[in-house]
């Protein structure tokens, strides 16, 4: 493989850490957003689609973003990719309300979420079977390594700016990375599988024009949402902030009317002029052709999972008091998307795809890792919380820390050991130490935590966590054709993602029956040994999730042949 490829995916790797990095980066930023939005602290329900908003684009588009991505190619999807995640990163920083916020973090939860198929994809595309392990390790490394920065880089740079100055950040990086791939996509090592446009004065020309509407819709833009400073209080300049209807929102202004005509003549231009700066025609001929009809009935079928649980209080109910009729929904989109996918002649997720049985088995095998891998993130921290970090914040995240350092080391290890062992055993082996290291939780008192010993478990635990991540991708690429690489890493995204929701949500209740019947037993007991006993009961509950996940990886998973020379798959890049 060129070096100008390896650039390429190292690149690829670091978009995804970012995007990463923003899943978290809003766990210490909320109450600052929300005073942005004007949410009182106190109303903190309402802020919840700000979170859920991501999960919804990250989530219910993963799966067209992967089968466009088989279609078009994976670079192109890659940066398209990085300019929806830019763009959300500006509508983001200036937004000014909920609504506005929300659709900032949904654009970026597209844009972050189609990073991952894609680059899955992509190192499917440029190493052979029996070499994909080390790269899947390191790509699933950094993902994990960036969600433990999130919160930190939050913390980082609230330290010095406000709230906008996080997704400020995110939005120069991504245009940064947006460049970056483009100049070596363009380079001539890969000349061969990246189709360029042509260098003739037409398109010099339309690129300029192109990029000069961008510019006008992005400042006209900025300007219409921006917090009122000193120029929109002037007495002449002002005028242009000021709606022309009554109590109208800031879109009537003249500044917020030249921002949408100089969007129109943006899409106009791209649509009649394919080389300025976007192809929007091949891309709508794409969207068709990965099935859009499936794709939506898919996304609705997602979104109302990834409603019913992200929105739920689990202290109160499994999922929220409208999670039933998001199930409902979700339970009607599946019906149709079934009858869909008989009937369509091209459908968004191939006719036997998924027939093998290590593809089937390594999505529910990565729905069981999310069930089990959400009790970590949420309900260590709440431990120590509970028992030696009562008044720190601070304190509780370091705990968590130790197991969350660890699992990125676990990722490249298993990645590294793919080449030599089978991915069912491999996988088995990483699960069942983490069903060992929440048996061992499961018995932590309110002490436990003062010694030196409970860093086993959490070390052990996130090692374990990690040798499962690259097992489990290679095994659902190497039993897919190469077609369908990018809808097959999607939808092991999907099923991990969907697993943490429906996960936290189970658990939680589990935890709270044992608190409930705790209490019922004994009233004496006190609020701090009534939270252990609930902790407990979830690592429980965890365990047993991460043993199930353990005996189905090494049953299904075992069949796939990760270890099998193949040729590397060319990376297509045409429209």
């Amino acid at each position: 493989m060129s070096a100008a490829n390896r650039l390429l995916l190292a690149f690829c790797a670091v978009a995804v850490a970012f995007a990463a990095v923003d899943t978290y980066v809003v766990v210490l930023a909320l109450p600052d957003m929300m005073a942005g939005a004007g949410i009182p602290v106190e109303e903190l329900q309402r802020a919840a689609p700000i979170v859920s908003g991501f999960l919804l684009g990250y989530v219910a588009i993963l799966p067209l973003v992967g089968r466009i991505a088989d279609l078009r190619g994976q670079v192109p999807v890659l940066a398209m990719s990085l300019v929806v995640f830019s763009i959300g990163s500006l509508a983001t920083a200036i937004s000014y309300d909920l609504p506005s916020m929300v659709a900032g973090r949904f654009l970026q939860g597209v844009g972050g979420g189609g990073l991952v198929p894609a680059t899955m994809s992509l190192v499917a595309a440029l190493y052979p079977v029996e070499r994909r392990g080390l790269p899947l390790g390191i790509v699933s490394a950094v993902q994990e390594f960036g969600s433990v920065l999130g919160p930190l880089f939050g913390a980082f740079v609230l330290s010095f700016t406000t709230w906008r100055g996080i997704f400020a950040i995110n939005l120069a990086v991504g245009a940064l990375l947006v460049v970056a791939v483009g100049l070596v996509a363009a380079r001539p090592e890969v000349e061969e599988v990246v189709q360029r446009p042509s260098r003739d004065h037409r398109n010099v020309l339309d690129r300029t024009i192109g990029i000069l509407l961008l510019v006008a819709t992005l400042v006209a833009g900025f300007l219409t949402f921006v917090e009122p400073g000193g120029l929109q209080r002037d007495l002449t300049w002002g005028r242009l902030f000021i709606p022309y209807l009554d109590g109208g929102s800031r879109w009537v202004t003249p500044v917020g009317l030249a921002a949408v005509v100089a969007f129109v003549l943006l899409v106009a231009w791209c649509w009649f002029r394919p080389r300025a700066l976007v192809d929007l025609r091949g891309w709508l001929g794409h969207l068709l052709a990965a099935d859009l009809l499936g794709a939506g009935l898919l996304a609705v079928l997602l979104g109302g999972i990834v409603l019913a649980f992200a929105t739920a209080d689990p202290e109160v109910a499994v999922f929220s008091p409208q999670g039933p009729w998001f199930l409902l929904g979700s339970a009607v989109a599946a019906v149709l998307l079934v009858l869909h996918l008989r009937r369509a002649a091209a459908p968004i997720v191939p006719r036997g795809a998924l027939r093998p049985v290590p593809a089937w088995g390594a999505l529910v095998v990565s729905f069981l890792v999310g069930w089990a891998l959400i009790a970590a993130l949420v309900d260590i921290p709440l431990f120590a919380r509970t028992t030696t970090e009562k008044d720190s914040q601070l304190g509780a995240a370091l705990v968590l820390l130790r197991f969350l350092a660890a699992l990125p080391v676990g990722a490249v290890l298993g990645g590294w050991l793919l080449r030599r062992t089978n991915a069912g055993l491999l996988t088995a082996v990483g699960m069942l130490a983490a069903s060992g290291s929440f048996l061992v939780m499961g018995q932590w008192d309110a002490h436990s935590l003062d010694g030196f010993a409970a860093s086993v478990p959490l070390v052990v635990g996130g090692l374990g966590f990690g040798l499962a991540l690259a097992p489990v991708n290679a095994a659902i690429l190497a039993s897919t054709d190469d077609d369908t690489h990018g809808l097959a890493s999607a939808l092991v995204v999907v099923a991990r993602m969907v697993g943490m929701l429906v996960g936290i949500s189970a658990l939680t209740t589990i935890g709270l029956r044992r608190l409930y019947a705790a209490r019922a037993d004994d009233p004496s007991l006190g609020i701090s040994e009534l939270g252990i006993l609930q902790e407990q009961a979830v690592f429980r509950g965890a365990s047993a999730a991460a043993f199930a996940a353990a005996v189905l990886a090494l049953a299904v998973l075992s069949r796939a042949h990760t270890r099998d020379v193949d040729t590397a798959e060319v990376l297509r890049a045409g429209g």
